[in-house]
């Protein structure tokens, strides 16, 4: 793919892998990586062959340093910054996919960063990455889901003290209260993070739709309606086959 492409898309068997590559700027998010990686989101989500989508970042230094602050304010106005915003809602399509996606990073994992990871289903990180959440130290707020996938993965008080307090957490804290779910060497990062997928890929894509659905869905509801709604999906699997 061209030099100029923020963001790489190659399919290896049935795992669609994106690459955040700006790696000179520690893959600072700006608006042409939004773009890339929303066609590219969902050129993997729409290809039938694709089971498991695997999300890391190109270079030594980090997986994203965050927003792109060089950016900001360079819209020709703020209705037009809107329009684009929802036009191209990258935040929902992640939310939207029933294929798992993991995310393996390392390094400066900031802002955007780890709300991407907080998005994705399965996180594996390598033993150097540090999670900071510097908005509200920026006079800003998080803008891409922070407050409320940062929350449901690692709790409340953790949270509060990540987004309000900008403290960072490094690797090892991140595995103890859940932002990553293991931890391996840099040099071996992308192998365990290929590894995880190809074991999801080779299950029953139909079965880990619904799980995924039904769990996602469950977190907003009383238990009772939660267990409803988990017979339901029995069923219709069941009925599918």
């Amino acid at each position: 793919m061209p030099d100029s492409d923020v963001v790489l898309y190659d399919k290896l068997g049935a795992v669609g892998h994106l690459v955040l590559n700006r790696p000179k700027a520690i893959n600072a998010f700006n608006i042409q990586m939004r773009d890339e990686l929303y066609l590219s989101l969902s050129a993997a989500n729409d290809d039938p062959e694709v089971r498991v989508i695997l999300i890391s970042g190109a270079g030594d230094r980090g997986f994203c340093a965050g927003a792109d602050l060089s950016e900001f304010g360079t819209a020709p106005s703020q209705v037009v910054a809107r329009r684009v915003r929802w036009e191209r809602d990258l935040w929902g399509l992640f939310m939207s996919i029933r294929k798992p996606l993991v995310a393996a990073v390392h390094g400066f994992v900031i802002g955007s960063g780890v709300e991407i990871t907080c998005l994705c289903d399965i996180r594996i990180a390598s033993d150097d990455a540090v999670f900071r959440m510097p908005e509200a130290a920026l006079s800003l707020v998080p803008a891409a889901g922070g407050t409320q996938t940062l929350s449901r993965n690692i709790g409340l008080g953790e949270s509060m003290n990540m987004l309000l307090a900008n403290s960072p957490m490094n690797a090892q804290r991140a595995l103890s209260v859940g932002l990553v779910h293991r931890l391996v060497s840099k040099k071996s990062l992308l192998d365990e993070g290929f590894a995880v997928a190809e074991v999801l890929a080779a299950l029953d894509p139909r079965s880990i739709a619904s799980a995924k659905q039904t769990i996602q869905a469950g977190l907003d509801m009383p238990i009772d309606q939660g267990i409803g709604l988990e017979r339901r999906e029995t069923a219709k699997l069941i009925s599918s086959r």
